[in-house]
């Protein structure tokens, strides 16, 4: 069993701040910002890529919630929505997950940063991946 299954039953406990019938979420223990949050499906998934549609809706809103609870009671003056998928992308527990992670300023232990690449054949590109 995984971790955050184990949240889930009860068998380790977390700092709770939502739950109902098919979420969870609950403070991250290596908080990145104050407020740092984990939103699980209490369903297992592996990543973002294996979840069913009806518990993205609802994480998604989950996440719309909390997020705006989450700025006002910490004063935050932004805040990023993530989940990563696999390894390669920093994926360290192998169950879909989404972090909520408040930022203060530019300076604050978040760093996120995108770096241009070489240059892409976007007409190609898009011919490769339109679905």
């Amino acid at each position: 069993m995984c971790i955050f299954c184990d949240i889930v039953a009860g068998k380790i406990p977390a700092f709770k701040l939502y739950e109902d019938e098919k979420v969870l979420a609950f403070l991250d223990i290596s908080q990145v910002t104050k407020g740092h949050t984990l939103i699980i499906p209490k369903a297992h998934y592996d990543h973002f890529l294996d979840c069913d549609s009806e518990t993205l809706d609802i994480m998604m809103h989950v996440a719309q919630r909390l997020g705006n609870h989450i700025m006002e009671c910490t004063k935050a003056k932004g805040m990023h929505i993530l989940s990563n998928i696999h390894e390669a992308a920093g994926q360290s527990v192998p169950h879909f997950h989404l972090h909520i992670i408040p930022r203060y300023d530019e300076h604050d232990a978040c760093i996120i940063q995108f770096n241009s690449s070489e240059e892409q054949d976007l007409q190609q590109l898009q011919k490769q991946l339109a679905l």
